[in-house]
């Protein structure tokens, strides 16, 4: 078709394709202009299918408007020609831009048809895998292959949010520690949380030989009464956590008040204003800081009968008082016996002075971690000065008791220079407060021999131990609320904590150190290791004790159903046999029914004669052997009736 002449003149002569410049379906920005639009010009290149819009299939996205610049389409080849001429007037950079557009719009294009297209294909594929698993697994109840689309949807969702929650596990739980992937919690049985808490050998052999007494602790505890608890506690043994635990986890019909900002709880008996516990955490340090085992029996029982209505806070002037007047009761007893100075019979005393039950609990703690642990403690700056140190009705002097630096704290002081003083309380720390001080002469280290004073403080903080209500290892936490909760019948709410990693823990020293330490705590090893001894019998004592009752208990219930059952089974042959005959025209059923009131009375009278009436039984059946069988039967029935009745 020839154009009009105006047309002509109009768009001038139409181009012509150079003769060394090949045709090619690509543009990049290296070509040439004519070559550039000599391939937007053919039809089926790639610049002529970005011109023309997207693939069939994919839906315009961005980038997918037709451009301001370009060229309306046209259907004729004038038109063609005038998009072509007209493209080639606009400046270089402008059609640069234009082809980078292009290209980057048919790249967008491309991925996009791409994913589309491979997410098709791995949702097809993924629905014949799984329609091919559920025809095996449900046969015919499976349809899975007959999905229609909005399934097959429905299925790729799932898939994608499969995928995505493994990827939010891996990211939240990276590694094996993870509680959600301890798959062994669904496979195995819970271990048993006492067992094996130090990480040392579950199989324990004892070494001392402790009687019933000792080894059983049972407290009847009156909360509602006069029962009062003495926490001793003893620096860095762990004392600050089970002092928590005593305020803010035990379940009570009147838990403590604690106020958020304050280290000290109220905890008053039910009903009244008076106190339970005396603690740090629940009465602050009332008779001095950290105060020891000879300072907390001459002072709680003067304190609790001086502040019974008041909230307990003495002045140190006051504690003095108390502590004097205490010191002079006990030298001016007439009791000449040398056992009555001793710390059981002082607790024996104030108790029946002040007609309350006084429990003293403590803790304990492996000497070598507690010495390293008291030593980062003072390297921060702790002195402990508050601590009052009364024995017999006053403080040490300076000569008694000289200090190990000169300056207001002993902070960032060496391992080397901690153990050089010979003056340091923390040396055998556990057995100076655990023992009576009073025995030795107090802090008067000429009263005695060093050997002979050391034999005194020892056997004394034993046996201050071993007559304590309660006392726990930092080594064994759950064993330690085990031993508490079956001691005080209290329970707590939520379990212990082990932490095996410390202050303590993290400090490196050598053997030559160790052996060291261990010499300068030779008496807190020692009582460590009576404790621990005694600690762990008292466990498995307790134990074995709970598995016999609880054994006892299945006994006497399956006694109390085979009773009944018999008791039901006789009761319903005997109607049967007479069912026309009143009770009172049955002799020999009433005389049945006496017997056994008659064994009832007696078991339940004399339930502490059990194998003197077990011979008796005995020697009764073998005087009546020749009677009848059907009397025998009856005779056993009325035991189980009479032994269910004293079950009841």
């Amino acid at each position: 078709m020839a154009l009009p002449a105006c047309a002509a003149r109009a768009l001038g002569p139409p181009l012509q394709p150079e003769r060394r410049a090949p045709a090619r379906t690509t543009c990049p920005r290296r070509h040439s202009r004519v070559e550039a639009e000599l391939a937007a010009s053919r039809p089926g290149s790639v610049a002529a299918s970005v011109l023309a819009g997207p693939p069939r299939g994919v839906s315009r996205g961005f980038n997918s408007q037709p451009l301001l610049d370009e060229p309306p389409k046209a259907s004729s080849s004038l038109a063609g020609a005038a998009r072509t001429s007209l493209f080639a007037l606009l400046p270089r950079s402008r059609r640069r831009r234009m082809h980078d557009l292009r290209r980057r719009w048919d790249l967008g294009s491309l991925c996009r048809a791409l994913l589309t297209r491979g997410l098709a294909a791995l949702g097809h594929s993924l629905k014949h895998v799984l329609g091919a698993i559920f025809s095996k697994i449900f046969g015919p109840l499976a349809s899975v292959g007959n999905m229609d689309e909005k399934s097959n949807k429905l299925l790729l969702a799932l898939v994608m949010l499969f995928l995505f929650a493994v990827i939010v596990l891996q990211y939240v739980c990276p590694g094996t520690e993870c509680q959600l992937l301890r798959l062994q919690a669904f496979s195995s049985p819970m271990p048993d949380p006492y067992r094996s808490e130090d990480e040392s050998s579950a199989r324990f052999v004892p070494r001392y030989n402790f009687s019933r007494g000792d080894l059983l602790r049972k407290v009847d505890f009156d909360i509602k009464g006069d029962d009062l608890i003495v926490f001793l506690h003893i620096q860095k043994t762990g004392g600050t956590t089970f002092g928590r635990h005593l305020v803010r986890n035990i379940q009570l019909e009147q838990p403590c008040e604690c106020r958020v900002g304050q280290k000290k709880c109220t905890c008053h008996r039910p009903g009244k204003r008076e106190t339970w516990l005396f603690s740090r955490f629940s009465t602050g340090w009332s008779c001095g800081l950290h105060a020891d085992w000879t300072e907390l029996t001459s002072c709680v029982p003067a304190v609790v009968d001086g502040k019974r209505d008041a909230r307990l806070r003495p002045s140190r002037w006051r504690i003095f008082q108390i502590l004097d007047a205490a010191s002079k009761d006990r030298r001016g007893s007439p009791n000449t016996n040398p056992g009555a100075n001793s710390p059981s019979s002082t607790k024996a005393r104030n108790a029946s002075k002040s007609g309350k039950n006084f429990h003293y609990i403590t803790i304990l703690r492996d000497p070598v971690s507690r010495y390293l642990s008291e030593w980062r403690h003072v390297q921060r700056g702790a002195t402990w000065k508050a601590s009052l140190h009364v024995c017999d009705g006053r403080p040490p002097t300076s000569e008694e008791l000289p200090s190990c630096y000169t300056g207001d704290d002993w902070s960032g002081c060496p391992l080397k220079e901690f153990m050089d003083c010979p003056y340091n309380l923390a040396n055998n720390r556990q057995v100076r407060m655990l023992s009576d001080l009073t025995l030795v002469g107090c802090y008067n280290l000429s009263v005695m021999p060093e050997k002979q004073r050391n034999k005194v403080l020892l056997e004394s903080a034993k046996s201050n131990l071993k007559h304590m209500a309660f006392f726990g290892l930092t080594e064994f936490q759950r064993k330690t609320q085990y031993l508490f909760e079956k001691t005080f019948n209290m329970n707590f709410i939520s379990p212990f904590t082990q932490y095996n990693t410390t202050r303590a823990s993290s400090v490196e020293i050598n053997e030559e150190i160790q052996k060291r330490i261990e010499g300068l705590n030779f008496l807190d090893m020692e009582l460590y290791s009576y404790a621990k001894d005694l600690f762990l019998q008292r466990y498995q004592f307790m134990r074995q004790k709970e598995h016999q009752e609880a054994r006892q208990k299945r006994q006497e219930q399956r006694k109390f159903l085979k009773g009944r059952f018999l008791q039901t089974h006789f009761q319903s042959q005997g109607q049967s046999q007479n069912p026309s005959q009143n009770p009172s025209q049955n002799p020999n059923l009433n005389a049945n029914q006496n017997v056994t009131q008659n064994l009832i009375q007696n078991l339940t009278q004399h339930s502490s004669q059990n194998s003197s009436h077990k011979e008796n039984r005995e020697s009764q059946k073998q005087s009546a052997g020749q009677e009848q069988s059907d009397g025998n039967t009856s005779n056993g029935t009325n035991d189980y009736i009479g032994s269910v009745e004293k079950w009841r």
